[in-house]
């Protein structure tokens, strides 16, 4: 399948693994770009110039097809080495960057330079013009859906996506809620020109994570996930587990007094113990509406073959029929 998006980062199938915390390591990365997506590296999961060189060179041992390394610009008294990382990503030679969290702007200029794609995550159309404006090459439009961080507006993809369309030129995929054929058909038609995936790649068997972490996702419901943070205005999608559950009783009762160290427990350091030790009340981890779509852990492979089949289905016999 041919879209904009294969056309643009060299890729078989429009199907990119967003940047996971503690789960976008080269293992993952490598198994979805050998399946013919776009298989992406989680930058500050490595922390260090030296150890995402690492990570990088790793990769590229196990496949070579194209893939991204994700850089999350944050906030912090003690920020990553963002140049550092940038330096290595060019050295490598990686070929696109997915860029999220603050305006990626000043580190742009590097990036283009150095011939690299980049596309930007995105919870709104007025931010997604913003990354076209700077001269983001794509935008991962996300719906309220997703798990992760779905900005403040709770704006559902079956608005955002056709809205993304009637405003921008530059290509967009849809991100949170995507899981399978029906997914990829259903963004495409609202004018995505891809998709983008996180839980659902969560829950296979080449992703680097503790059985228990694929076993919730499989055993939830699209009613299991809860959004914290509000108050904050750092609104993050979550399963639902019992420190999500106390997180939120000092939510409702600090009210617009909460701060972030009243929680500090429930949010900080806890995903090396959920997602490698597999300690699953550790505390509150990212995970979309979409685990309600996913009843089993297939091999990525599997995977990104059973929803291109299932996406030719759809196109071929169900629409031509109507």
């Amino acid at each position: 399948m041919k879209t904009k998006i294969t056309e643009l980062f060299g890729i078989e199938h429009p199907i990119i693994q967003g940047g996971m915390h503690h789960v976008g390591f080269a293992e993952l990365a490598a198994a979805v770009s050998n399946a013919g997506g776009l298989g992406t590296i989680t930058g500050l999961t490595q922390g260090t110039p030296e150890k995402l060189a690492n990570e990088i060179a790793r990769c590229k041992e196990m496949t070579d097809k194209p893939f991204a390394v994700n850089l999350t610009f944050l906030p912090s008294l003690t920020p990553p080495d963002y140049p550092g990382l940038i330096k290595e990503i060019i050295d490598a030679g990686v070929p696109v960057v997915e860029t999220a969290g603050r305006n990626p702007a000043e580190y742009l200029p590097a990036l283009k330079e150095a011939g690299i794609k980049v596309i930007h995550k995105c919870t709104s159309v007025r931010h997604s013009l913003k990354a076209q404006d700077i001269g983001c090459d794509a935008v991962s439009v996300d719906g309220f859906e997703c798990g992760g961080h779905p900005g403040e507006d709770d704006i559902p993809n079956f608005i955002l996506l056709p809205r993304a369309a009637d405003e921008l030129e530059i290509p967009f995929v849809a991100s949170g809620g995507m899981a399978d054929g029906r997914s990829l058909v259903g963004a495409m038609a609202l004018g995505a020109e891809g998709m983008n995936m996180g839980t659902r790649f969560i829950a296979t068997q080449d992703a680097p994570v503790h059985q228990n972490v694929k076993e919730a996702i499989v055993n939830a419901s699209e009613l299991d996930t809860r959004l914290v943070m509000r108050s904050l205005r750092n609104t993050e999608r979550v399963l639902n587990n019992e420190a999500v559950e106390r997180l939120m009783e000092k939510e409702k009762a600090l009210g617009a007094d909460l701060k972030f160290e009243d929680i500090i427990d429930e949010v900080a350091g806890v995903y090396p113990k959920i997602m490698h030790e597999g300690t699953m009340e550790a505390g509150a981890w990212s995970c979309g509406m979409v685990a309600g779509l996913v009843n089993d852990i297939p091999t990525v492979q599997d995977l990104i073959d059973g929803i291109m089949s299932q996406a030719d289905e759809i196109i071929n016999s169900r629409l031509k029929n109507f």
